[in-house]
């Protein structure tokens, strides 16, 4: 799907409401889950436009194809294996993306506990004193239900 007026849309209304315009984004390379820095600039590269289920209009979703990967990679860093991830989410009640949140979390010496503040309150995580909204792989920004409840 593609509409770049609409996605436009959703960025902006997102990045307007949001407590930080700073991201960790975590994907699948070659057998490697990787997180990404990155910034609200980014979202214009990295995001797709998606219909939301239950009536609630576009989605804006970060599901990166190979190029969006590659774009990413230049500010990434390996956090470990596909393989770890899956053998984490296979004895785990918490979806991948809890899962990738908790390493991240981890990875800076936090103590993780699963908790969605509101994008709007909080970040996910706060990292070398930066605080991050952290994305994985399929993950949905916002959707025009959302915003248009804001």
């Amino acid at each position: 799907m593609n509409n770049p007026t609409i996605q436009a849309m959703l960025i902006n209304g997102y990045t307007a409401k949001a407590f930080t315009h700073n991201y960790i984004f975590g994907f699948p390379y070659h057998g490697v889950i990787y997180m990404a820095y990155g910034t609200a600039n980014d979202l214009p590269y990295i995001t797709k436009l998606d219909r939301s289920s239950e009536n609630q209009g576009y989605s804006l979703r970060f599901k990166p194809d190979m190029a969006q990967r590659q774009y990413l990679l230049p500010n990434a860093e390996p956090l470990c294996s596909v393989e770890y991830l899956e053998s984490l989410f296979a004895t785990s009640k918490y979806n991948r993306g809890d899962l990738f949140e908790k390493l991240v979390a981890e990875k800076f010496g936090q103590k993780w506990h699963k908790d969605n503040p509101d994008f709007t309150k909080a970040p996910d995580v706060v990292a070398n004193g930066i605080p991050y909204q952290v994305k994985f792989y399929k993950a949905t920004f916002t959707n025009e239900k959302t915003l248009a409840s804001l």
